[in-house]
Order: structure tokens, then sequence, then C-alpha cells
């Protein structure tokens, strides 16, 4: 299968990539988190995955567009986890099956699926929906049992590991759980 794998950062991509490699999948990275804040944050996170795609011969195509004004426009009224959330992987999804019918590729799928603290639900909903809007399939695999396996092969790889997910909003509410601990 060829599959191209939106990836959030590197760390997430450890292992997303070994399960992938194992079930024989041909992997293409893309980069595409426009949702990241501050800039300076997302071009660390967008180095430092160029970097390891290096180390493990992962391909990447696209550009790592970075607009957080346009971001936060689809955002506003709509900020609360859940909601915004959803607005936010559907973006990235719909983007990324858009390049995978694009490049002729036969699946896409996303890392965020190795995440404890990602919503999988509303990750299976919007992949299911941008594969119903691009005709590519989505490949769901739930790899949170895989997520300390991440942790063990980014530490090995000398990875960035961030302390929030990505948003300015995500990187409030990390803060505050900081302070409150």
């Amino acid at each position: 299968m060829k599959l191209l794998l939106h990836i959030c950062c590197a760390p997430c991509s450890t292992a997303t990539i070994e399960t992938w490699r194992l079930e024989d999948a041909g992997v293409t990275g893309v980069y595409f988190n426009p949702n990241i804040h501050p800039f300076s944050e997302h071009q660390r996170r967008y180095e430092t995955l160029l970097a390891y795609a290096g180390k493990i011969d992962l391909p990447l195509i696209g550009e790592p567009r970075y607009d957080i004004a346009d971001w936060l426009k689809q955002i506003v009224g709509n900020q609360e986890k859940g909601e915004r959330c959803r607005m936010c992987i559907g973006q990235r999804l719909r983007h990324t099956a858009s390049l995978a019918a694009a490049g002729g590729f036969d699946a896409f799928s996303t890392t965020l699926s190795i995440s404890p603290w990602q919503e999988h639900g509303i990750i299976r909903e919007e992949g299911e929906a941008a594969a119903a809007g691009s005709g590519i399939e989505f490949a769901y695999r739930d790899l949170r049992p895989r997520f300390r396996r991440s942790i063990e092969l980014s530490r090995e790889a000398g990875l960035y590991r961030q302390k929030y997910c990505g948003c300015v909003f995500s990187e409030q509410e990390a803060a505050r759980q900081r302070v409150r601990r």
C-alpha cells in the first residue's frame, strides 16, 4: 500500500511509521500544521521532522504552509477543545487526502492516532469525511498502545518533544495544568 501520512511532529511519527512499515506500507510524509503557534514552534517541529526523515529515509511532500491568521479565523467562535479540535483535524486531514488523491496514493493516515490526548472519535470521523470527499481510503489505526514506544524511539533519536498539542489554546491549557500540578 502506498500511504500518505499526515505528520504532526517527529516524535509521534516514530512508532507510527514503524507500525506502517511493519505492515509493508510505502510511507510518505506530509507536514501540514497551520495550527501550531508560535511560528518558531512550527518551524522547530518542522526542522526536527526534516532531520528525522533524513535519518529514516522518509520522503516528504508538500510545503509546510503556515497561515495562523487563516487558521484562527476558522476557529474563532469554536475555541472549546472538542469543537476546535474537530475543525483543526478536519482541515489537516482534508489537505492530506487532497494531496494523496493528486499524488496517486492508495490511502492516507495521520500520526495523531498515536496520541492518548487526541480525540480518536474525531480523528476517525474527520478522516472518513475527508476520504469520502477525495475518493482515497482513510487508513485509521488506534496506535495509542504504541505511544510509549514513540517516546522511546524519539528519545533514542534525540528528537525535540513539545509540551503541548500545538495551537495557542492547547498551549494555554497545558500551562494551566502544569501550574495546577
